[in-house]
């Protein structure tokens, strides 16, 4: 229930970052304005004696955050990727969140594994380990497979993570609608349904069986990516609250020092994470949306492995290309072009000056160009896009939520691997093949011929559905109306008209 019993969460919240000593850190690292850290800390600091004492061994910040629960821990697993954000100290000490928690005992994960799967653990494994990794929703253990032998992930959920994970929702739609109600400047931003989309997306999380079909549809989509590995999953041995998958053996794609001993290039390792990412969102329009360095390893041949498929993301093929129109048009530096696209999309009222909102984008854009990255401020420049968007009245787009979140996090993993990564750059031949392959004639027969045959499955009713318009449009317009009987007529003959045309081609090329 999203009642006023979340105040209590979001105070022990405050709370829990003052007792710990995050709050001082958290506020540093994030560059706050001094005033804005000196209220902070001056309103949290009578209710310190109400927070989570937390993990004493663990650095403040993580120690706040797992003290917390799950959706906190999720929070600092996206700022750990962001060094340029929060700092290197404070990235570093956020980044144990990824794979590195508290496991809860092999016995709990066992009794899990037999009464999801109907059999002893013993009967479907012959060797079954200690967990090797533990996040916030679940932990993995290697084991075997009885009578294969073959090495594979067991991954299992942790007991009582739904019910941990609603609470703090709660408390998240609470506070967003909090926000919404004492500024209401705040509303254009959608905070009610930014957290309903998060909401849904972590509750997939919350069944394995998904994760499986995200893992088997990702890895089919991905079989020809070159330097690019997805684990096998294991519908026999995966349910709703376990999931087996191909053991990833190779090193953690945060331990630059051990990949530069093992002789890996990071230059490249950084380019072909961020391509990769590209590829899937605008290639294929599902990605992994979760691409941390906890979930990336490098195998022993230089293949970028990704496992953890809870997160998976999705944008349909209209909205792919106005995203790639728009980074095209930031490489390219055609800031009318991106204001334009902005414009066509709905993204900005259409009320709104072009031209001023294009003059707007320069100034985001020009300052990216000719720098080297270490000289570029992340959080100024987040920044100054927040006071642009406000301007301009631009709302957030809920189906792009994933995808901006999961740019910036693979983004901060290609900085952890080569800080002085050019974004544009290494984008810029992804986003143009894009462009040449999805936007202008060769699209344009492609999405005729499936005009044609979205059409031509409709043919049989084309008559009835005619009839029935005319008969409807006779009886409910007025005289002065009539033309719109003419006008859905020539509309349905046009389309008729356009479906042959597209036959045609289909037929030549």
């Amino acid at each position: 229930m999203r009642g006023p019993h979340n105040i209590w969460r979001l105070i022990r919240t405050g709370a829990t970052f003052e007792r710990t000593g995050a709050m001082k850190i958290a506020l540093e690292g994030l560059d706050t304005p001094p005033r804005l850290r000196a209220l902070a800390r001056i309103v949290g600091w009578p209710f310190k004696w109400l927070g989570y004492r937390g993990d004493l061994s663990q650095p403040p910040v993580t120690r706040a955050l797992t003290a917390l629960g799950p959706a906190y821990i999720k929070f600092g697993q996206v700022l750990s990727t962001r060094p340029d954000v929060v700092g290197d100290e404070l990235a570093q000490q956020l980044r144990v969140l990824q794979d590195k928690l508290p496991p809860f005992p092999t016995d709990i994960a066992k009794a899990t594994v037999s009464h999801e799967l109907g059999a002893p653990v013993d009967a479907l494994f012959s060797e079954f380990s200690e967990p090797v990794a533990a996040a916030s929703i679940a932990q993995v253990h290697h084991a075997r497979v009885a009578g294969t032998g073959e090495d594979v992930a067991v991954k299992v959920l942790r007991p009582g993570i739904e019910r941990a994970f609603r609470r703090d929702i709660d408390a998240f739609h609470f506070a967003a609608g909090l926000i919404e109600a004492l500024l209401p400047g705040s509303r254009r931003l959608r905070p009610t349904e930014v957290i309903r989309h998060f909401e849904g997306v972590v509750m997939g999380e919350l069944d394995l069986r998904l994760e499986s079909a995200a893992a088997s549809e990702f890895r089919a989509n991905t079989a020809k990516d070159e330097g690019f590995q997805v684990p096998e999953p294991y519908w026999n041995l995966s349910s709703r609250e376990v999931l087996t998958l191909g053991w990833a053996e190779g090193i953690p794609l945060g331990d630059v020092e051990a990949i530069q001993a093992a002789g890996h290039d990071c230059v490249a390792l950084s380019e072909r994470v961020l391509q990769l990412f590209l590829s899937h969102a605008l290639r294929d329009g599902y990605f992994h949306a979760d691409m941390h360095q906890g979930n990336l390893k490098v195998a022993a041949n230089g293949d970028i492995i990704a496992y953890d498929f809870g997160i998976m993301g999705q944008i349909d093929e209209y909205t792919r290309r106005v995203y790639a129109e728009i980074l095209i048009g930031f490489i390219r530096k055609d800031y009318r072009r991106v204001a334009e696209v902005h414009f066509e999309a709905g993204y900005v009222p259409r009320d709104r000056d072009i031209d001023d909102f294009a003059r707007a984008l320069r100034a985001v854009g020009e300052p990216i160009f000719g720098v080297d990255a270490t000289g570029i401020s992340m959080a100024r420049l987040l920044s100054y896009l927040f006071e642009v968007t406000e301007r301009f009245g631009m709302e957030t787009r809920t189906e792009l939520i994933l995808l901006q979140r999961t740019m910036v996090v693979v983004e901060g993993v290609a900085r952890s691997l080569n800080p002085n990564i050019n974004i544009w750059q290494v984008a810029k031949p992804v986003v143009e093949h894009y462009i040449r392959e999805n936007i202008g004639p060769k699209a344009l027969v492609r999405d005729l011929i499936r005009t044609a045959q979205v059409v031509s499955r409709f043919g049989p009713r084309l008559p009835q559905l005619a009839e029935a318009l005319l008969i409807r449009q006779s009886e409910e317009a007025k005289p002065a109306e009539k033309s719109s009987i003419l006008r859905a007529l020539m509309f349905m003959g046009l389309g008729a008209g356009l479906a042959g045309i597209a036959m045609a081609v289909a037929y030549w090329l």
